[in-house]
């Protein structure tokens, strides 16, 4: 009876995924220096991302 009612399972629903390693979900980048990290701030950038319409109408 349990046989019959894993093989009426498994015919119905398939197997599980395989598992993924814990390493196949990670990624790794190389951190910036310190003195990069300061070098990389453009306020003007900022200015262009982060725009108000009162700022821009000058108020």
């Amino acid at each position: 009876m349990h046989e019959q009612a894993a093989d009426i399972r498994r015919a119905r629903f398939g197997a599980l995924p395989e598992r993924v390693a814990f390493e196949d979900m990670v990624e790794e980048k190389p951190v910036l220096s310190s003195s990069q990290a300061v070098d990389a701030y453009d306020p003007d950038g900022l200015a262009v991302r982060f725009s108000c319409l009162a700022a821009d109408l000058g108020l």
